[in-house]
């Protein structure tokens, strides 16, 4: 995740209709819900600026750390504006990409989809296949949760990134990341992307990378 911020997911909430009969406290018990799995990708893993959220609903009980993943699947991972990193929903483009996985309360999950804007189109948290660090896909997947770029500019945002994109959000990808609160206040994330998406002045680091490579090979 990119934790920067996609359409987002309403939970369906249990309703206790008032009766005469005892309330049964078993079988209220089967109904709580169930904490949600959710892959992180970018700033919310450990050791990056926005895992400070997780250390926290760690400490109250609301979330677990449960190891290391990489997607089932070929997606793209790739970085907009500010080096926010962003998963495309776009199968069998770009790599493999590894995070960390985390089991959530429904509470921590609502605090993980503001911090990504899913109300905002920020984000938007979708299913995604994983395999265990050291596992193979016949030892099973795992089904889990991440956030995704929002449909509505993830496809440009391929397309800005000239169709390059990462297999890890490292320290590396990191670099001249800016957090929210020194960017431009005047501007909304969604406005932020959308120029930076718009622009073609500048040459992604990762297009300078490969004509370099190119040019080290002639």
């Amino acid at each position: 995740m990119g934790a920067d911020g996609g359409s987002g997911q309403v939970n369906s909430t249990d309703y206790i209709s008032f009766n005469a009969s005892p309330i049964d406290h078993n079988d209220n018990h089967k109904k709580k819900k169930k904490n949600a799995l959710v892959f992180t990708y970018g700033t919310l893993k450990r050791g990056f600026s926005n895992h400070v959220l997780l250390q926290d609903m760690i400490s109250s009980g609301d979330a677990a750390y449960l190891g290391i993943c990489r997607s089932a699947e070929r997606l793209p991972l790739v970085c907009g504006p500010y080096r926010v990193p962003f998963l495309l929903n776009i199968q069998g483009f770009g790599d493999h990409v590894w995070g960390e996985l985390y089991s959530v309360s429904p509470g921590a999950l609502a605090r993980m989809d503001e911090l990504e804007g899913i109300s905002r189109g920020h984000y938007e948290r979708l299913p995604i296949r994983l395999i265990q660090e050291d596992a193979s896909a016949s030892d099973g997947l795992i089904w889990a949760e991440a956030y995704y770029a929002h449909r509505s500019y993830a496809d440009d945002l391929w397309k800005r990134n000239m169709e390059i994109g990462y297999s890890c959000y490292s320290k590396e990808e990191a670099k001249g990341y800016i957090r929210r609160k020194d960017r431009p206040q005047h501007l909304s994330f969604l406005e932020q992307i959308r120029i930076f998406v718009s622009s073609t002045s500048n040459i992604s680091s990762q297009q300078q990378q490969q004509e370099e490579e190119e040019s080290s090979e002639d």
